[in-house]
């Protein structure tokens, strides 16, 4: 743990006070996190050697792990890494742990036979996830819990992001307590911490902490402790100006000594002006240090000092002096011990390190160019002499600084090859455009690579697929296809990886184009891989497009590229035709579901991970669109899990696969917000994501959901697949909320977009249909209640209903049957559209139950409540009663909000006893008010009412307008028809 200064410790009770109720929390099974963030220098590593002194003194294990900044090169998992070698060495349990988790191989032991292979054919990242998740939770016991520190968490790169959100999700009844620190001031508006802050944030299990600088009370004891004795006053007052109660800024301002007549203006003038105290071989040690951040391992420190510095040499080791290795060890010895004497290095877990990283920033920004470009290349000569001392990633930073661009081309290569075999497709990403900027710059790259810049833009076009940037797969295999003009077989070759991307952005059309442009090329004889690909490629573009012209171009196309895919023995081809030929199959489900079960079979003899997902996510459209809700949800997770676990979670397909799993969550009942993802949604998912979690948003009535549906508005260009959804969501919470002309005519404007969109029949007109139905029957209903017309609404209702049931007809899936869903409906439609008329069926309203009872949960509850509702309009008291208790019962148990709320008025309503609701047992109104509204129901004016009553119309005045602000109305009607939905008067 780093020990920032020898001063005693002030102040930051309250936060030593939450520390150490987590810690203890821990100790009996109630792990957690906490989030410590501060400006610089504000106090965080100070708190925390507190801190860890606490804990470690009611039994706890500490470990302090830390994150690097290293620019655009980042080094995955490394304070996980870090971590586990400490707690490896240090306890047998964790070390069995290890070994019995090989994922874990590719962090630790790193050597060649641990990074073999193919990172898609090992375990995959969800086992590394876990293995990580398992070594770090394995030391911990009752009474002696671990608490691992990361510290500097604004550094972070994008895996060890993924790690911490992954480890916090698993945790159950585990004895562990996660600190990670971070500067707040580093935290920009794009920075991407910031999205998975706001989400730790929301978790049951992570608390959050706020460090302040020092009041003058706290700076006053702290600045007493730093100099031994309570300064003057006109010096701690000059200090305390400076500084802002800044810890790090007022300590170094004490040490420099506070006279008025010499004090440094900023921060990075005290750090020079006690440097320039120190001995020449301490200043050129810290300047050497300073190019690695704030922590240096220490062998690699000493080879560097080893190497030819020129004027950084140490005193002993200066050009022309004798370089032995005994002597550039003595000297560094001697430098190094030196430096820790006086405070501006100390060791941390047998690393060294600077007191703080404000002091190694403000070094290394001080240094020149040609001497950052010098050190720079001293760094590479020992990475290079030596490569165990650090990491290809490390090697490409100082070689790209040190603008050594034929080194750090080779080096960001082989770094991206690491990140790949480790899982981290982010790492891939940037490590490979890095690569690529540096490509011209190297004339002899392809030799020295042994590949051409074509085939890393097509890595690197995969990696960012992967890493869930299908915008940016696209924009790079673009440039690709480009390229290759000038040789078109090649180009024709390429064509099907750039529509692949393609279908990943839904840019169907272009994949027709690309596709059709090379089968004209590509040779029919001798069979090949990039026809086959591109064959069964054209046929899913064509199936995508949903025409019955392009189901013939995608049924001849997939059974050619069958063909061709078992001629040249390809089952990853093979296995992708299967899958369009299944997803054709319209008329028989089972048939298309074993079709989909023997493609993925293929896929995964293959090892062709993108096809394989594929099938996972057809196979549980097919599941739940055949009305299997339950094997849906089953084929959604697994398929998820192996997505994740083949590093393609933000995949166009790992997205889907989300996307089901939330809606089948829904349908069936479970309205609980989504479980924390252990890995951050890229932006191209959030809308999508965002979209589908509304649906049980609106069931739980959350306050926020008509906003949060409203945002997604600029969304529907993008995807006509969250125009459906999120309008579809807003209509019904409008609904809900009695907002039926807003509701209205946004159904109208949904409508009007997804005919133009897509086609006049999309069968989601069928559900919007009948949300729009609903409002209309609310609307009919609060109007009879004051006896006001309802022909216009009727009229309305009509055409909405005729174009549903023109819908079922005409937009059935490629000339299929309607599916359970579609049915339900339909139904449903019939059901409000009664409803509005003013017959309410309750006949219609059983058969609408019984439609959506294949699993629809939520959907039966709703129909059961208006099935009741209609029951008790025939007068069927005891079948009312029996319907509104089971609905009652279903829509508690889900939390269904607004649901359950109508459910209790319309028993208050209907007076209907209820388990758990006793009739009569709530009322807002006076009997007075009450009198007066149902007079007001009558149509009546305040004059009228107050003859009726014997009371003066300005009394009556005063009655209506309580009566309004009881029930939050707006006016008169509306009051009438609140009062009548809650059962609190009769009309």
């Amino acid at each position: 743990m780093p020990r920032p200064s020898q001063a005693h410790f002030v102040a930051r009770q309250h936060q030593l006070d939450v520390i150490a109720a987590a810690v203890s929390r821990a100790a009996a099974g109630d792990p957690g996190a906490i989030l410590l963030g501060a400006d610089a220098g504000v106090g965080k590593s100070r708190l925390l050697v507190r801190a860890a002194e606490l804990a470690r003194d009611v039994g706890a294990t500490v470990v302090v792990s830390h994150c690097v900044d290293l620019g655009d090169v980042g080094l995955p998992y490394l304070p996980f890494t870090e971590a586990l070698s400490e707690l490896r060495a240090a306890h047998e349990v964790v070390d069995r742990t290890i070994d019995g988790r090989p994922a874990l191989g590719r962090l630790l032991d790193a050597g060649p036979s641990a990074l073999e292979g193919n990172g898609e054919d090992q375990a995959g990242r969800l086992q590394l996830f876990e293995a990580i998740t398992a070594a770090i939770t394995a030391p911990g016991r009752p009474g002696a819990p671990l608490v691992l520190v990361i510290e500097d968490l604004h550094w972070a790169d994008p895996s060890t992001r993924d790690v911490l959100r992954f480890v916090l999700a698993r945790l159950r009844a585990e004895h562990l307590l996660v600190v990670a620190s971070y500067r707040a001031d580093d935290l920009h508006r794009r920075h991407p911490l910031r999205p998975v802050l706001a989400e730790l944030r929301r978790h049951p299990r992570v608390e959050h902490l706020d460090l302040a600088p020092f009041t003058p009370v706290e700076l006053k004891q702290f600045t007493t402790a730093v100099a031994g004795r309570a300064l003057p006053k006109h010096d701690f007052e000059r200090v305390m100006n400076r500084s802002e109660g800044n810890a790090y800024f007022a300590e170094e301002l004490v040490e420099a000594g506070p006279q008025a007549d010499a004090l440094p203006w900023s921060l990075a003038d005290v750090l020079h002006a006690r440097l320039e105290q120190l001995e020449p071989d301490v200043q050129q040690l810290a300047r050497i240090a300073s190019l690695s951040g704030r922590v240096v391992a220490e062998p690699l420190l000493r080879a560097v000092v080893g190497q030819d510095l020129g004027v950084f040499s140490l005193g002993g080791l200066r050009r022309g002096a004798p370089a032995t290795r005994a002597a550039c060890d003595q000297a560094f010895d001697a430098t190094l011990r030196e430096a820790v004497a006086h405070h501006v290095l100390t060791i941390e877990s047998g690393r060294i390190a600077f007191r703080h990283a404000l002091l190694a920033e403000a070094i290394s920004a001080d240094l020149l160019p040609g001497e950052l470009a010098a050190l720079h290349r001293a760094y590479l000569a020992a990475l290079t002499e030596d490569p165990s001392l650090g990491s290809p990633a490390q090697r490409a930073h100082h070689a790209l600084s040190a603008h050594e661009t034929t080194t750090a081309l080779v080096a960001s290569r082989e770094a991206a090859r690491r990140a790949a075999r480790v899982l981290a497709p982010a790492e891939e990403l940037r490590h490979l455009e890095q690569v690529l900027r540096l490509w011209d710059a190297v004339p002899d790259a392809a030799e020295l690579l042994g590949e051409d810049r074509v085939d890393v833009a097509v890595a690197a076009a995969a990696a960012a697929s992967r890493a869930g940037e299908p915008d940016r797969a696209v924009a790079i295999a673009r440039k690709v296809v480009e390229s290759t003009a000038g040789d078109p077989l090649r180009q024709a070759s390429l064509r099907h990886v750039l529509s692949l991307h393609l279908l990943g952005i839904e840019r169907v059309e272009e994949v027709i184009e690309h596709t059709a442009a090379a089968l004209e090329v590509l040779p029919t004889e001798p069979p090949s891989r990039d026809r086959a690909w591109t064959l069964a490629t054209r046929a899913r573009a064509a199936m995508n497009l949903d025409r019955a012209d392009m189901d013939v171009v995608a049924q001849e196309t997939a059974e050619e590229a069958i063909a061709v895919a078992r001629a040249i023995d390809a089952p990853d081809v093979e296995a992708d035709a299967l899958t369009t030929l299944a997803v054709l199959e319209v008329d028989d489900a089972d048939r298309a579901a074993s079709l989909l079960a023997t493609a993925r079979e293929r896929a995964q003899a293959a090892g062709d991970l993108l096809t394989e997902m594929r099938c996972w996510y057809n196979i549980a459209a097919n599941r739940y669109y055949s009305g299997d809700l339950d094997q849906a949800l089953v084929e959604a997770h697994t398929g998820l899990e192996h997505a994740v676990a083949a590093g393609l979670g933000w995949n166009g397909y790992g997205v889907e696969l989300r996307l089901f799993g939330e809606l089948v969550r829904y349908a069936t009942g479970d309205l609980r917000p989504p479980p924390s993802s252990p890995e951050p949604p890229p932006p191209s998912a959030v809308a999508a994501l965002s979209a589908v979690q509304l649906y049980a948003a609106v069931a739980r009535g959350d306050e926020d959901v008509i906003e949060r549906a409203r945002g997604l508005r600029p969304e529907w260009q993008r995807d006509g697949q969250i125009a459906l959804i999120a309008g579809g969501c807003m209509i019904d919470a409008l609904v809900w909320s009695a907002h039926r002309d807003e509701a209205l005519t946004l159904a109208q404007e949904l409508i009007g977009y997804l005919g133009r969109t897509w086609s006049d029949y999309f069968l989601g007109r069928i559900w919007i249909s009948a949300l729009a139905l609903a409002a209309l029957a609310d609307a009919a209903e609060a109007r009879r209640l004051v006896g006001a017309t309802t022909a216009d609404l009727q009229s309305h209702g009509d055409a909405l209903l005729a174009e549903a049931e023109t819908t079922a007809l005409r937009g059935r899936p490629r000339g299929g049957r309607l599916g359970p869903e579609g049915v339900a409906w339909l139904v449903r439609a019939r059901a409000e559209h009664s409803r509005l008329t003013g017959a309410d069926d309750p006949a219609l309203w059983a058969e609408a139950t019984s439609a959506f009872d294949y699993g629809y949960r939520y959907e039966v509850t709703r129909s059961r409540w208006r099935w009741a509702q209609a029951l008790l309009g025939v007068g069927d008291r005891e079948g009312a009663a029996t319907q509104a208790g089971q609905a009652l019962e279903d829509a508690e148990d889900m939390g269904a909000g607004p649901l359950t709320s109508a459910l209790r008025d319309l028993a208050r309503r209907g007076r209907l006893d209820l388990p758990g609701l006793r009739r009569g047992a709530v009322t807002v109104l006076t009997d007075r008010e009450e009198e007066v509204l149902l007079l007001v129901a009558q149509g009546l004016t305040n004059r009228q009412i107050g003859e009726r009553l014997f009371i003066s119309g300005k009394t009556v005045s005063v009655h209506v307008s309580n009566v309004l602000a009881k029930l939050g109305a707006s006016g008169r009607t509306e009051a009438v028809s609140i009062a009548h939905q809650r059962g609190l008067i009769e009309v």
